[in-house]
């Protein structure tokens, strides 16, 4: 008798975590190509993107965000290393593959959240996010954007063939010492160039931020 009712448990916990498992693929799945179609770039079938980034703990469908982009590059807004690196992919994505989003905006939390990384972490290893399921970090990050680059800029995605431990002990030495060596604003710099605004996915939080503190 209670093998049996332990029995019925098991099943149903396997049951709900399934149909929990379908509504965030789903839901999730449904956010990028409603934000591709939206854009009027890509059709589903050109995306091409892996499993979705699952929900961290705790978290349910119902709690996902509405709407999260592809190929999105979330990095340190205040510091003047990393500006500098969105300028030059900026200027160089001639086709506008890669989308960007600060760091301490409140556009990067959703990403933030179903991925299961806080702000620190980003901030010590830049975040790219893919697509569905697929997210790096740190010197990976940087070469899978390249790799969106038009050729030759792409062909340094090369790099990736290096183990990532070496790859990442000279991205870590170099973003420890970032600030220091190349110093550090107190708001998003990209502020400053208002033109660039039209790749950050939270330009309309940026530019409210401008508004408000003009009046103030």
């Amino acid at each position: 008798m209670i093998r049996r009712v332990l029995h019925q448990n098991y099943l149903q916990e396997v049951s709900l975590i399934s149909i929990s498992s379908r509504l965030s693929r789903a839901t999730f799945a449904s956010s990028f190509r409603s934000s591709v179609g939206a854009d009027g770039a890509e059709s589903d079938e050109d995306l091409d993107l892996p499993n979705p980034v699952m929900p961290v703990s705790g978290s349910t469908g119902a709690a996902m965000p509405n709407l999260l982009q592809p190929r999105v590059l979330i990095y340190d807004g205040v510091c003047h290393l990393c500006h500098r690196g969105v300028k030059w992919v900026i200027k160089t994505d001639k086709y506008e593959k890669i989308k960007f989003c600060c760091l301490q905006s409140k556009a990067a939390e959703p990403y933030l959240r179903l991925i299961g990384l806080d702000r620190e972490d980003v901030r010590r290893r830049v975040l790219f996010v893919e697509g569905l399921g697929a997210y790096y970090q740190g010197s990976a990050a940087a070469l899978k954007v390249v790799s969106y680059l038009p050729f030759p800029y792409s062909a340094l995605s090369s790099l990736l063939i290096i183990p990532a431990p070496l790859r990442d002990a000279v991205y870590d030495y170099i973003a420890k010492s970032r600030y220091d060596w190349f110093g550090k604003e107190d708001q998003c710099i990209v502020m400053r160039e208002k033109e660039l605004l039209e790749r950050f996915i939270d330009r309309n939080e940026m530019f409210g931020t401008g508004s408000s503190r003009k009046k103030n």
